[in-house]
């Protein structure tokens, strides 16, 4: 087996791993800045580079603990959804978040191209982690669209995608038959243009 032979067999075992199947340590900062350096390989019309990743330490873990519970309490939240609220900034022993900024004053790069590269970099950067030995997950909820967590991770034009958590797997991976949630079958996710 040649080595990329080996890489897509690596490729080909990634899999989502959820927050209570991760163990530590999470990544390092250099390990961080190789993912972040994968991402920037997503296709990108116009080299806008609309996404960046923002890193939260153990050190900033209960900070986002209160903006997270303080977002569910406003959202009028019984009292042990606010602790399960402010629990998940503790998901994972890594946790990033994704930071979007897709511009739609661009008109050589419609949002729709902007939000593909978007998420290719996330794929790029997951992949890279993955190779790593890390698992991790892409996860949303309430708190992305929380306007005090906006503030707290974004600037001006941009809006929060989602967080990734990331940390060694504890269990033997499960990998999805790619074709057993896709509607049409595996006949369907790639055919020959018949015109």
């Amino acid at each position: 087996m040649n080595a990329e032979e080996a890489l897509l067999g690596l490729l080909a075992r990634r899999y989502s791993v959820g927050p209570k199947y991760l163990a530590p340590p999470g990544p390092t900062a250099e390990q961080w800045a190789q993912a972040a350096a994968l991402a920037l390989r997503a296709p990108d019309h116009g080299g806008l580079r609309p996404f960046r990743f923002v890193v939260v330490g153990d050190a900033q873990r209960a900070a986002l603990a209160e903006l997270f519970a303080t977002g569910a309490k406003q959202r009028g939240r019984a009292s042990d959804e606010i602790e399960r609220a402010r629990a998940r900034a503790c998901n994972g022993p890594g946790l990033a978040a994704l930071v979007a900024r897709v511009r739609d004053d661009v008109p050589d790069v419609p949002p729709h191209e902007q939000w593909l590269c978007v998420g290719a970099a996330l794929m790029n950067f997951m992949n890279a982690l993955h190779l790593m030995g890390f698992g991790a997950k892409a996860l949303s909820g309430a708190s992305v669209s929380d306007p005090a967590v906006h503030t707290a991770f974004c600037r001006s034009g941009e809006r929060l995608a989602n967080w990734v958590v990331v940390g060694r797997p504890v269990r033997v991976g499960h990998p999805k038959d790619p074709a057993a949630k896709f509607a049409g079958g595996a006949d369907d996710l790639l055919l020959p243009w018949p015109g």
